[in-house]
């Protein structure tokens, strides 16, 4: 028997950053994070930043390069090695009216901080009945950066997103990053602000007006009919080269980057599906409770009678990260792997 489903209303698609045109403004993605934080600190007096080596010459992987010249070291302020510390500053600052950006050297050293940043600063608003909010941003490296070993190469999106009263923002590219971190920045809510330094030398078209791009919004990087491939981050690029591989092939991948977690935009994961019928979710977190597991939850509450095949996942291998570097990109979510679970869902294999 067939059953006729309901239509869903959902909004209209957003294609957002394109690869650089000729005449555009291309920068980098550090670049691109730097003038997002000098935009929003020009504007707003109460905006400051603190971390281990931001207020050096070239500030930590040169993000925060020549800011400490131009606001001065009570706006840019070098940290001792001590995260639980800085976090703990930065969040009694908000509550008191401040705007801190609090950077990470990398989210691996966030563990340090974690009663700071999971049992305070989510739950100020809540148990202050409204009183006190904590508009504040935690932003640095996340996930593996290159040979740093298991306890430095932490992708903790996972781990961070089951606490509920945070914002996630994940950007793919300098276009991104410097739309969401102003968002971020101008945001009443504490926002996680995930970057990567394998990309921060990535370059792509920025313009010079000011521009936002929202929160919960995702973006088509890819338009396709035949399987929806959803992922956020730098995995996005080892999805654009399966979209390259696939369609060698005449398979045509639809690519959603989500750039935020949280929230979801599971409407633009539902109005994909619909096109497709399949969907594989690419994620950098390891594969038990990870962001990938919820996605395929949401779409099988939301879509189940959409799907031509049951959701997959590629997630980095269940372990902690190698060192070496063969096996660090064999750990990691890479195009073979991709390719492999978009054939298994169309059932070509």
């Amino acid at each position: 028997m067939t059953t006729t489903l309901p239509d869903i209303e959902l909004p209209a698609p957003d294609f957002g950053y394109a690869p650089s045109r000729e005449g555009d403004r291309v920068i980098q993605f550090r670049e691109a994070l730097r003038e997002a934080m000098s935009e929003e600190m020009r504007r707003d007096q109460r905006v400051f930043l603190i971390g281990e080596e931001v207020a050096q010459y070239s500030g930590a992987y040169k993000i925060s390069q020549g800011m400490l010249e131009e606001f001065g070291a009570k706006r840019i302020i070098d940290s001792p090695i001590s995260e639980n510390g800085f976090a703990g500053l930065g969040i009694a600052a908000a509550m008191y009216g401040l705007r801190p950006i609090v950077e990470f050297m990398s989210w691996s050293f966030s563990l340090v901080a974690a009663d700071q940043i999971l049992n305070n600063a989510p739950k100020m608003l809540y148990m202050s009945g409204g009183q006190w909010g904590c508009p504040i941003v935690f932003r640095g490296n996340d996930g593996a950066g290159g040979q740093l070993g298991s306890t430095h190469s932490w992708c903790v999106e996972g781990l961070y997103s089951n606490v509920p009263g945070v914002k996630i923002a994940i950007p793919s590219n300098p276009y991104d990053a410097k739309g969401l971190l102003k968002t971020a920045i101008r945001d009443p809510d504490p926002v996680f602000f995930l970057e990567s330094e394998r990309m921060l030398g990535d370059k792509a078209h920025v313009p010079a007006e000011e521009y936002y791009v929202p929160f919960g919004r995702a973006r088509i990087a890819r338009e396709g009919d035949d399987c929806t491939v959803v992922s956020f981050g730098r995995p996005v690029h080892f999805c654009m080269d399966a979209a390259e591989e696939l369609a060698k092939e005449g398979i045509s991948i639809e690519v959603l980057d989500m750039r935020t977690i949280r929230p979801l935009d599971i409407d633009s994961i539902v109005r994909s599906l619909k096109k497709t019928g399949r969907i594989v979710v690419v994620d950098q977190c390891w594969p038990f409770a990870s962001v990938a597991s919820e996605v395929c939850t949401q779409v099988c509450e939301r879509a189940f009678d959409y799907l031509d095949h049951q959701p997959l996942r590629v997630n980095t291998e269940d372990v902690p990260t190698p060192y070496a570097k063969n096996l660090e990109a064999a750990y990691l979510p890479h195009k073979g792997k991709i390719v492999e679970a978009v054939k298994a869902a169309l059932g070509r294999l």
